[in-house]
């Protein structure tokens, strides 16, 4: 089979022209995918072959787990920690990872996350020795009696869970946590991770499967960097469910290419959380909200302040005061962007910003996004923003941050419950904005947090997790022969 540079195919309803870099390098077995903006991928045959092999393995494996005690799989999980705190077996993983350290820095990469710290590696043992120890799943949801015959609605696994990841190493551990419900798992990790992640597959995930029993491909590790390999990931049939965590850009282009092949999507992209300041009495209180909020920047890290215009002179100075000590700590002064027109309303308060901004960088725009989120490495950035009142703060909120996290720091319980009930938070709260983590507030490994740009969830919470990875089955029992409808 071929293709033409005028050529062209469907997509969303539109016809979309075939470009001829595209029509240039297809081959037979080939294939084209494409966003629902019109965005063509060509995805080779070697990664379409890669990914098909991988998959059945992991199927086969799927199956085999299904007999496998619950045991067994606290043992996978008790072996994987051991091998994790064992520094004589980690030493080769160790020399991976600074590798793959000093090749990301070479290409100019962000490093923050990548390097495999003590304090990481023992995130990922606690976060293993909470799965070692959890309660198997639960498969009895409900019971519904007839006369003569029953129903059982009982909670089962899923399948394959296709994981693509960001290069961080800790993910590994935390796309494990999926077996604890049976289900098993096929990932591909950002190319900056991907020696760390082929070490600790080597070194501790498959000499723990095998030594728990359980099958050697419950846990796979996608052999290609390439981005084809993970749009080929996300457009096999064999996949039950797609995870995709990384920038919003990437993981919105693998949403819209698994839904397109009917994959149900977990993204986990787009952050940014939302604080809006009214009344707080505690201004020192105040304070250690914002500083706790930017300790360091991850999805759930402050980054858009709505101050009421009531409340601005009396909070704006603690406000500015959390905001410079969160700069403290890496030696930095932390940046707040304000729009023109905020700048004039700060002036019409009688607030002047040299008065309160001492050890903060105040960076003045004509028009400021406030969709924006501010990627920084050490220097925290937040957008600061005054308006009349908590409904238009929550409509701000609804408009143009990425309905994520909402923190409202008020004492008025009012403006909380209108807050609550009007907002499209997924994550709500009265405090730091840090608490949003699976590990942190629910005691589970968190396999991604999920925003709704997309749309509310269905039937889960916004914090996947290896437990909440399952599907409902019915099973009937009939003990009266002569039963009919």
């Amino acid at each position: 089979m071929s293709v033409r540079a005028t050529d062209r195919i469907l997509v969303n309803g539109k016809l979309i022209t075939i470009g001829a870099a595209i029509a240039d390098q297809f081959s037979d077995g080939d294939r084209i995918v494409a966003s629902t903006d019109g965005q063509l991928m060509l995805i080779p045959k070697t990664e379409i072959d890669i990914v098909g092999q991988v998959v059945e393995l992991s199927r086969r494996a799927f199956s085999l787990l299904q007999s496998a005690s619950d045991d067994q799989i606290s043992t996978f999980f008790r072996l994987f920690a051991d091998r994790l705190a064992d520094d004589v077996l980690m030493a080769e993983v160790m020399v991976a990872n600074e590798n793959d350290v000093e090749q990301a820095k070479q290409r100019g990469r962000s490093t923050t996350r990548l390097g495999l710290t003590p304090s990481m590696r023992k995130d990922m043992i606690d976060a293993l020795g909470l799965w070692q120890d959890m309660v198997a799943v639960q498969d009895h949801v409900a019971h519904i009696e007839h006369s003569g015959w029953s129903v059982e609605a009982r909670q089962c696994a899923l399948g394959l869970v296709g994981f693509v990841f960001e290069g961080r190493p800790n993910v590994l551990a935390d796309a494990t946590g999926v077996i604890r419900s049976r289900n098993t798992c096929v990932f591909r990790i950002g190319s900056d991770a991907y020696n760390t992640a082929e070490a600790l597959m080597r070194v501790a995930v498959h000499p723990a499967l095998i030594e728990a029993g359980l099958p050697e491909h419950c846990v796979m590790l996608l052999p290609s960097i390439t981005h084809a390999s993970a749009w080929a990931l996300f457009s096999n049939d064999g996949i039950a469910l797609a995870v995709a965590r990384g920038s919003g850009a990437s993981v919105a282009l693998l949403g819209n290419i698994a839904q397109q092949h009917g994959i149900p999507v977990s993204l986990h992209g787009t952050g940014g959380a939302w604080a809006v300041i009214s009344q707080f009495d505690d201004l020192a209180g105040l304070e250690n909200i914002i500083l706790n909020s930017l300790d360091r920047k991850v999805c759930n890290t402050l980054n858009t302040i709505v101050i009421l215009e009531k409340v601005a002179c009396e909070v704006i100075s603690a406000l500015f005061k959390g905001i410079g000590k969160s700069g403290l700590r890496n030696g930095v002064r932390p940046i707040v962007h304000i729009s023109s027109n905020v700048e004039q309303q700060l002036v019409h308060l009688g607030i002047d910003l040299a008065d309160v901004s001492s050890g903060v960088v105040v960076e003045i725009t004509d028009e400021l996004d406030l969709s924006k989120e501010w990627e920084w490495e050490t220097t925290p950035e937040v957008t600061l923003v005054i308006t009349e009142n908590i409904a238009s703060a929550v409509e701000l909120f609804n408009m143009h941050s990425p309905q994520f996290v909402l923190s409202v720091l008020s004492v008025q319980q009012d403006e909380h419950e209108h807050a609550w009930s009007t907002s499209n938070a997924p994550f709500f709260g009265n405090g730091m904005t840090r608490w949003v983590d699976g590990q942190y507030a629910l005691n589970k490994p968190e396999l991604g947090l999920s925003n709704w740009q997309l749309g509310r969830a269905l039937g889960r919470g916004g914090i996947l997790s290896g437990d909440s990875v399952y599907t409902i089955r019915y099973r009937m029992t009939q003990i009266d022969t002569t039963v009919k409808r």
